[in-house]
């Protein structure tokens, strides 16, 4: 069967990431999980982690919700954990990283910032295809979430993704409602922006009975859909509609700065 490397920015323990691993196994897919010792949202597509000794601490927790899933614990960020699977970690390559599911929707041009998408961006560069999947739930997990709706979507989704070219990520975003309640899955254009806005603020230094409180930065989170336009992922996801979007790779663009490329460079000249 083929192997499905299963990992996210949330963290070893997130509910959400257990929920994936058993649906990957129900799909057909030979399964491990790989993941952030601790919460590592926000990472993006970032390689950090703690070194001990020159090494990266890696434990092997035994998790129920998992049912004799092998997994691992690993001091460092999704992407990293993606690159040491490409580096020969397991020794089997994977066929597919499943990242998520992610607590709260990653949409518009603010994937950026996502290490659920990251994971799969780092995948791509290896030639994995790969699916970032989001419950968008708000910005806090809910008391009962949905995750079995995401699940069942995942047979079609991966029948679906084998048939594009390796290397392929899509991001899945899908609202948190019973199954019988979601509308069909569309296509859908990255938001300029996305639902989730951080806005960060300056505090002044200022001084207090207790001295001088230094200058500091604050980071404000909310969640608004008001902006979005018609077809994008944030406003189809308003819409109660569950949506994939097509991430292209990092590339390049050439003729565009003026300066001589590499091909019209005289010989022995280098370009810089």
């Amino acid at each position: 069967m083929p192997l499905a490397l299963i990992t996210n920015d949330d963290g070893i323990a997130s509910p959400g990431l257990h929920a994936l691993a058993r649906g990957a196994r129900d799909a057909g897919y030979d399964v491990v999980v790989a993941a952030p010792a601790t919460d590592a949202s926000g990472a993006g597509g970032s390689v950090r982690s703690v070194t001990d000794d020159g090494h990266t601490p890696v434990e092997e927790p035994s998790i129920a919700e998992l049912d004799g899933i092998p997994a691992f614990a690993v001091a460092g960020d999704p992407a990293f954990i993606v690159r040491a699977a490409g580096q020969g970690w397991f020794r089997r390559e994977p066929d597919v990283v499943l990242s998520g599911i992610n607590v709260g929707a990653n949409t518009g041009g603010q994937v950026l910032h996502s290490g659920t998408v990251g994971a799969v961006l780092a995948g791509s560069l290896n030639g994995w295809s790969g699916i970032a999947l989001s419950l968008a739930c708000g910005l806090g997990l809910p008391e009962r979430p949905h995750w079995e709706t995401v699940t069942g979507l995942l047979p079609d989704l991966l029948g679906r993704l084998a048939a594009r070219p390796a290397g392929t990520a899509w991001t899945v975003n899908v609202p948190d409602v019973g199954a019988g309640e979601l509308p069909p899955l569309r296509e859908a254009e990255l938001c300029a922006t996305g639902a989730v806005r951080v806005r960060i603020s300056e505090r002044a230094p200022e001084r207090g009975p207790d001295g001088v409180r230094p200058a500091g930065l604050r980071a404000l989170v909310s969640e608004e859909h008001g902006e979005a336009l018609p077809g994008t992922d944030v406003a189809l996801l308003a819409a109660g509609h569950p949506t994939v979007t097509e991430l292209t790779p990092i590339g390049s663009r050439t003729g565009v700065t003026g300066y001589p490329d590499a091909a019209a460079a005289p010989s022995g000249d280098s370009v810089r």
